[in-house]
């Protein structure tokens, strides 16, 4: 069995430790758990650092346990929080467990428990966890917490229900711990907390020495916040966001940003990463290598070899001045994943080129759309345009359905035509 405290450390995902003796005690089988919080049908791409975190512990012989907090959703975790959050009934809260089970298996498979906190806090009365639970805390110590201290100087302070939430999470780590042998409770540095009070919660109540470790919040180089894309969040699952965008958030991450993000988000030898890297520094690396591997490996990790292929597909596809023949299939495929409009056919054919470019938005008027012309700028279905008289017609029809039209190399929208 591989150390996996040594692979984690190698790899950057170890931030603090509640005992350096967890390099020996891994080398037996532990259960380890992660919490997610439901706040939304999918995980996103920040979520993954704690599923990879999880699966190497899986691949190192330990046994993962996923946590979604049913019950602390409804309250909502103080932690890096600015504000209190949108409270969550249970209706949303099944869909979003479910969404979540779902972004969990694609990287886990089914060897690992899934549990979900309502289970139990279902079913304890409130006076029954203040005498049990409650009186092991001190308020001193709990306003000392960082999340708190930070929210109590705020404008819109702190709830009583979100200053509760390190009871509720150390109640979780007691209950796997007491029930499914839990010993290690892993989470984000600003979680380090609640850890901590789940910890010392287990200390006074059994005497039992469990621990806790934290990954460090990831950042990028250029000072965007990882995860976020400019509509939002990088989700997982499929359905909340196409496989090609999330190919295409990886592929444009920083050169300075890939070496960690292939540690973090891959399972590739370490050897071949520092590999890489090193060929980034050479004047015959060729730009975007390094991206492309990582958008690769990270998108069939997420959404398997369909994923993969149906990314590069369309990347191709959407390649101006590319050999790629286009389909029907890509398009159609294409227009769920970028800008698209649908026409009538009487809109669309015996329109000059040069008026369906501002009547799709991509342009302001029709002097821009003809100085973009004349300055080779613009494409219809990726072969360049440069005659300012062309109309287009039943022939420019793909599959008799759908038209792309580009300008410059990134701007494209999708014309169904019905």
């Amino acid at each position: 069995m591989e150390n996996i405290i040594k692979v984690l450390k190698e790899r950057g995902f170890i931030d603090n430790m509640t005992s350096h003796e967890l390099d020996t005690l891994t080398e037996k089988e532990m259960t380890i758990y992660v919490g997610f919080d439901p706040t939304s049908d999918s995980l996103h791409l920040g979520n993954l650092v704690g599923i990879m975190a999880l699966a190497w512990f899986q691949k190192c012989g330990h046994h993962p346990i996923a946590l979604v907090g049913g019950a602390t959703g409804m309250i909502g975790d103080p932690s890096g929080k600015s504000i209190e959050r949108n409270l969550l009934d249970a209706e949303a809260l099944a869909v979003n467990l479910e969404g979540i089970r779902r972004s969990l298996q694609a990287v886990l498979g089914s060897d690992f428990t899934f549990v979900n906190n309502y289970d139990w806090f279902g079913k304890i009365g409130y006076i029954d966890f203040l005498r049990d639970v409650g009186k092991h805390f001190r308020v001193g110590p709990m306003l000392a917490k960082e999340s708190i201290k930070s929210r109590l100087a705020s404008e819109s302070g702190i709830s009583y229900t979100e200053f509760s939430y390190q009871l509720l999470q150390a109640y979780d780590f007691l209950y796997l711990h007491q029930n499914h042998g839990v010993n290690l409770q892993m989470g984000g540095s600003d979680q380090w907390g609640n850890i901590t009070a789940g910890t010392e919660l287990i200390r006074k109540v059994s005497g039992g020495a469990v621990h806790g470790m934290t990954w460090p919040l990831l950042t990028r180089s250029d000072g965007k916040k990882f995860g976020k894309s400019e509509e939002g969040a990088v989700w997982l699952n499929s359905d909340k966001l196409p496989s090609y965008d999330f190919y295409q958030y990886l592929f444009r991450m920083p050169d300075e940003d890939v070496g960690k993000l292939l540690r973090i988000f891959t399972f590739k030898e370490l050897k071949e990463i520092e590999e890489l890297e090193a060929s980034m520094k050479r004047d015959s690396y060729v730009p975007n290598t390094a991206q492309r591997i990582l958008a690769e490996d990270v998108t069939r990790l997420v959404h398997g070899d369909a994923g993969v292929e149906e990314a590069l597909r369309i990347t191709a596809a959407a390649r101006p001045g590319g050999e790629t023949i286009l389909e029907s299939s890509t398009l159609k495929a294409m227009a769920q994943e970028m800008p698209s409009h649908t026409f009538s056919r009487e809109e669309v054919l015996g329109t000059p080129f040069v008026e369906l470019l501002t009547k799709t938005g991509m342009l302001s008027s029709k002097g821009e759309a003809r100085r973009m012309v004349m300055s080779g700028g613009t494409y219809l279905n990726n072969q360049k345009v440069a005659d300012l008289s062309l109309v287009v017609e039943a022939k420019h029809l793909v599959g008799d359905q759908y038209i792309l039209l580009g300008v410059g190399k990134k701007k494209k929208v999708v014309i169904e035509v019905q």
